[in-house]
């Protein structure tokens, strides 16, 4: 009997906590945040999943720049073989569900954020940036996608790739070739000369979670975070 009771309320606990997680938030575009619960939950404190949402906020914005990157400029996912922005972006984000077996991890970020906006660069610019980009903010992470109470994030290396990110940002809005133009077509004027900022915008969108989370988990951990700035023009990355 009272083995029953037991069952009953783990029962009535899990169908709570399942009814919990159904509010969702509507947006314009009709896609949704909301993650269906799952037995792994138990183990996640609240700071855990704070964790993983802004994790995986980042991740999105990372892959709206991507998109929007290869729009601006489609000579660069037709360098790679791909018949759409679309399709060039889904390419560089797939490994992201089995990203601890990827090889992508291993990429050297810095050299890929350098080889983008270096003028003798031959390759795919967007997925050199993007995909530099996108090793650096899962290696702040330590390459992990999920996070439970006893998993350790630092909060000085999400700072850190705060400030590397605002150098790339400066770097994708001054570089350069020879010619005088833009190395890669970012923020410009519409027809009517008003100014698009849209890439400022999600970059500091970006920024502005990294370092959010960089504080919750800087007052969780009680480890003080160091302060320091990238030389942008000079491109030497804080360590991750």
């Amino acid at each position: 009997m009272k083995h029953d009771v037991r069952l009953a309320a783990a029962c009535l606990a899990l169908l709570l906590i399942a009814g919990c997680t159904g509010q969702t938030i509507h947006r314009k575009d009709g896609s949704s945040s909301a993650r269906s619960f799952s037995m792994k939950d138990l183990a996640k404190g609240d700071v855990d999943n704070v964790v993983e949402i802004h994790q995986q906020e980042m991740l999105a914005i990372l892959r709206t720049l991507t998109l929007k990157l290869y729009r601006r400029n489609p000579a660069e996912w037709r360098k790679s073989g791909h018949a759409s922005a679309e399709d060039a972006t889904a390419a560089l984000f797939k490994p992201l569900p089995y990203w601890h077996l990827s090889p992508q991890r291993s990429l050297k970020w810095e050299n890929a954020l350098l080889d983008a906006l270096r003028a003798d660069y031959a390759g795919d610019r967007v997925k050199s940036l993007m995909g530099g980009l996108l090793v650096m903010h899962m290696a702040a992470f330590d390459h992990r996608t999920e996070f439970y109470l006893l998993t350790e994030v630092d909060a000085q290396k999400l700072y850190n790739a705060a400030r590397n990110t605002e150098a790339v940002m400066w770097k994708l809005a001054t570089a350069r070739n020879a010619m005088g133009d833009p190395m890669l077509l970012s923020n410009g004027f519409d027809p009517n000369g008003i100014p698009n900022l849209s890439f400022e915008r999600e970059f500091g969108k970006l920024i502005g979670v990294e370092d959010t989370l960089a504080k919750v988990i800087e007052d969780k951990s009680n480890r003080a975070i160091r302060f320091g700035v990238v030389n942008a023009a000079t491109m030497i990355f804080l360590p991750i």
